[in-house]
């Protein structure tokens, strides 16, 4: 029996507490809390895949929509060994708040492939994507749901996804994912987009606090597609970064790490740790770094009840899904720690992913600074409705973003009303 210390909140669990939380101080009605409490559509698939030493593997892979009110659903793919239905759940919801935060018009999806991808070959993962985007083609399409990259996916495997989609019909379809390579319909600033969402949401949270961000100290957990681009615009805006990880661990020189330089030993030795000038640290010792902001950009419940004591930041950027347990969260309340939550920090990816959604619509492309003004102004509103809504009901910030996305949900869900 595992240790109770090691138990993880789950994040379905954290989803659901965090929504009824919102929806008790919405006073939302009984019905639609019922309607948006759950998915609206799952599919779980097992289908077989032959692989490079001639053996046939049956992998399991899950597509959920939570919901389609506000427009066609829309989410990343992940591949990990532990992905299963409740964590899909989960980050279903979590899209769906997000996207209304951000006044997007899409509803929450999210899928996952339960999968080994790092002792895959090349060949596998395309055999093994190609016949999961089979699969999945049913709830597929630009108008219905529009997949995109997430933990341990990237934009070769949206590209298998796109010509699968588009083979089975005949003709080019670049709008039913987004995160694409620029060559067949992707976006300028797509890949950063995450990271640099992040950033805009720090400047707007150090400004509201009176921090100046020059010679702020910075740890991120997580120097991958969000953590990686986060560590180095923050750098480039005079921050020092103190500490990084990732999955192999964590390095730290209280004078500042270079991204940069880290990025380059990360490339040549497959990890940051051992990087010249710095101490090691463990992901768990990363996260309680003397520091003023902290950016948790990796996995899911890190930050809990037993942690959340020791974080010494004052400002919490969450650059993860779901990087905080509601334990967690109510002790960073308590301690005052300024927590700018998931939906709301995180948004730039799937902000930009509407970019190049429009874009391929339209067959129009716009320029790389064309993207970041549009992705800054799109943040910085967004940042401003939830401290403003936060402030008028006297909650957190998350309990408002939730609050503020479920309501315009509820609305959408309200106004189409109730089919048939």
């Amino acid at each position: 029996m595992a240790s109770p210390l090691k138990v993880k909140t789950s994040p379905l669990s954290s989803a659901l507490a965090q929504f009824d939380e919102a929806a008790d101080r919405l006073g939302l009605d009984p019905g639609i809390r019922a309607v948006l409490r759950v998915p609206k559509r799952e599919l779980t698939v097992n289908f077989p895949v032959e692989m490079d030493d001639g053996r046939v593997q049956v992998f399991s892979g899950y597509r959920v929509q939570h919901s389609v009110a506000r427009g066609p659903a829309k989410g990343g793919i992940r591949y990990h060994p532990e992905v299963d239905l409740d964590e899909v759940r989960a980050l279903a919801m979590w899209m769906t708040w997000k996207c209304a935060v951000v006044r997007l018009p899409f509803g929450g999806a999210k899928g996952g492939v339960v999968c080994r991808p790092r002792l895959m070959s090349q060949r596998e993962l395309e055999r093994m994507t190609r016949r999961y985007a089979t699969e999945i083609s049913v709830l597929m399409g630009p108008d219905s749901d529009i997949p995109a990259p997430d933990l341990n996916t990237g934009p070769q495997t949206m590209a298998w996804i796109m010509d699968t989609y588009s083979m089975h019909h005949g003709y080019s379809i670049p709008a039913v994912v987004t995160g694409k390579p620029l060559s067949i319909g992707g976006s300028e600033g797509r890949l950063e987009a995450t990271g640099r969402g992040v950033v805009y949401c720090i400047e707007q949270a150090a400004a509201h606090l009176g921090l100046p961000l020059a010679g702020a100290r910075v740890v991120v957990q997580g120097f991958g597609n969000v953590g990686e681009p986060t560590a180095r615009l923050l750098h480039g805006l005079g921050a020092r970064i103190v500490a990084v990880s990732e999955e192999a661990g964590g390095v730290y020189n209280p004078d500042g790490l270079n991204p940069a330089e880290l990025l380059r030993y990360k490339q040549e030795m497959g990890s940051v740790v051992g990087a010249p000038r710095t101490r090691p640290l463990s992901n768990e010792e990363v996260l309680e770094v003397d520091c003023d902001i902290l950016v948790p950009a990796a996995v899911a419940s890190v930050i809990t009840e037993r942690n959340a004591a020791r974080i010494k930041a004052r400002i919490v950027a969450e650059g993860a899904n779901g990087p905080t347990t509601p334990g967690g969260d109510r002790v960073l309340n308590e301690r005052g720690v300024f927590v700018v939550p998931d939906i709301l920090c995180n948004a730039g990816g799937v902000t930009v992913s509407y970019f190049e959604w429009v874009q391929d619509r339209d067959a129009f492309f716009w320029t790389a600074d064309e993207i970041n003004a549009r992705l800054q102004r799109i943040m910085v509103t967004a940042f401003e409705d939830v401290v403003h809504f936060s402030e008028q009901h006297g909650v957190s910030l998350r309990v408002g973003a939730t609050m503020l996305g479920m309501s315009r949900v509820a609305e959408a869900t309200v106004t189409r009303g109730i089919y048939p």
